[in-house]
């Protein structure tokens, strides 16, 4: 292939699935390949020979999602033959903490060579870690104190202990995780720094923004300001010569709503405590929530703002009132361009004017552009509309003859045939071609006949019958389409 970023989905469906494939990209650069997320099935999408040639696994957050696969990864690494070296896992200190946490049980002991005793195994004998981001000034840890006596307390990037004054531990009452709040300088007030800060800011992390390097000049920055998603995440924004990529992992994307958590101050409830007890406190057991006085700092919500300005987005899409993620109607108050903004991560079923990915689909970034890789040509991706129906993908093109009508109502959109009342308003009418490996085959609608790919490549229609059934061997149609008047064309790899 020629130069630019290759990206194959392994898995872009939300996370309660029929289709169960859930997220995993694996990405190209030169001759080098890596594993962004491992929540598809990768045995099945890659299998063993393909994953021993990948070269990191970076991972977004931990929701099971994302990274399902990756203790069998860990564990394929040590065991496999003709393997022999610990995966490389390229993330943030918290997400490398939570991935430790999840996978302990799997993989912290094991059986001796001669399979006589159980044996304990530390992660790194299976894990080759490389941290991605900077590292936070202060942590939470556990002091021995004698006799068997451990407290919690927080240090400062030398070690030193740090007083209640500037910032203190709070313990939740519902969980018993333990999180950090933080006295910022510039507001004075009380923040959780996790939250508060962009990984630019050298108030809470380390000037080193450890992004990590390939050998044939892909670089890959792990970006918090626009990801916020409750759990420990990253964005991930890819560079290499001429192209700018960025996995925005799961998040909420909403210009108001990131505005209202820079801007707005909240009052602390310190529930019965005084503000003298508050202030000495150096361990607190409660909600946190209760004493956070600002969610993000204005430094926090312009990087988010100003974060897509140049790279193609890879974005998460949920229906509506999905509270983590984005909602589709809501996509008009986002910062995203739709012609650099590919969605993923959609439900079994949606209807999008935006572009939507499909697992199997192979995409290919050249400066800021993308299109479909297709065999050895490139198309770009310019329909309509796309639909996506529990397991089959579709496109749609504007026809006045459309056999399609495409509705809108409360921001969303629905395609269908007949004209129902409570479909919304109708936009316009489209013809739909079924996406079969990147070619395009009119819409079945006959439960009689269907599409089939067969090994050589090749796709029939096949039409059922009283006597048996029949196969023709049918064109694509995408190169036609493309050639209709204001359309792209193909280009050769």
């Amino acid at each position: 292939m020629s130069n630019g970023i290759t990206i194959k989905v392994l898995g872009d469906f939300g996370p309660f699935s029929r289709i169960g494939k859930s997220i995993g990209y694996q990405v190209f650069h030169g001759n080098l390949s890596y594993l962004i997320d491992c929540g598809a099935p990768l045995f099945q999408e890659i299998g063993g020979h393909g994953l021993k040639i990948v070269d990191a696994l970076i991972v977004t957050h931990c929701h099971d999602d994302h990274k399902r696969w990756f203790t069998d990864l860990a564990l394929f690494h040590r065991y496999a033959q003709d393997v022999g070296e610990r995966l490389t896992l390229v993330t943030s200190e918290d997400i490398r903490d939570e991935l430790m946490k999840a996978s302990a049980p799997a993989l912290d002991r094991s059986l001796s060579q001669d399979s006589k005793r159980i044996v304990d195994i530390p992660y790194e004998e299976y894990i080759d870690y490389r941290v991605l981001g900077p590292r936070a000034k202060y942590r939470i840890v556990s002091r021995h104190e004698g006799a068997g006596r451990t407290v919690l307390c927080i240090t400062d990037a030398n070690g030193s202990l740090v007083g209640p004054d500037v910032a203190k531990i709070v313990i939740s009452a519902k969980t018993g995780r333990q999180r950090m709040l933080f006295r910022d300088p510039h507001y004075g007030e009380w923040v959780e720094p996790e939250s508060f800060y962009p990984f630019s800011s050298t108030t809470f992390y380390e000037e080193d923004r450890n992004i990590y390097h390939s050998s044939e000049g892909l670089t890959v920055e792990a970006v918090k300001a626009p990801v916020w998603h409750g759990v420990p995440a990253i964005g991930l924004k890819l560079r290499s010569e001429k192209e700018r990529v960025f996995f925005t992992s799961d998040t909420i994307h909403n210009k108001n709503l990131w505005e209202h958590l820079a801007k707005e101050k909240r009052a602390q409830t310190l529930k019965g405590m005084s503000r003298r007890e508050f202030e000495s406190a150096g361990v607190l057991v409660g909600d946190i929530n209760d004493y956070i006085e600002r969610t993000w700092s204005e430094e926090r919500y312009r990087e988010a703002i100003e974060a897509f300005d140049d790279v193609v987005v890879i974005h998460d899409v949920a229906m509506c009132n999905s509270i983590v993620h984005t909602d589709y109607e809501r996509l008009g108050e986002t910062v995203l361009r739709p012609e650099r903004t590919i969605l993923t991560h959609s439900p079994d079923r949606i209807v999008s004017e935006w572009v939507l990915c499909d697992i199997g689909k192979t995409i290919k970034i050249e400066g800021d552009k993308f299109a479909e890789v297709v065999g050895r040509d490139l198309y770009p991706m310019d329909a309509d509309i796309y639909l996506k129906d529990v397991g089959k993908y579709y496109v749609g093109y504007k026809s006045d003859q459309g056999r399609y009508g495409v509705y809108q109502k409360d921001g969303l959109l629905s395609i269908s045939s007949d004209e129902k009342e409570n479909a919304g308003s109708l936009l316009y009418k489209v013809d739909l071609y079924e996406d079969l490996g990147g070619r395009y085959f009119p819409k079945e609608e006959n439960g009689d006949s269907w599409y089939f790919m067969r090994k050589d490549g090749k796709v029939e229609r096949v039409e059922a019958g009283d006597d048996g059934s029949r196969g023709k061997v049918v064109d694509d149609q995408r190169v036609n389409l493309q050639r209709r008047p204001n359309r792209g064309s193909r280009s050769r790899i």
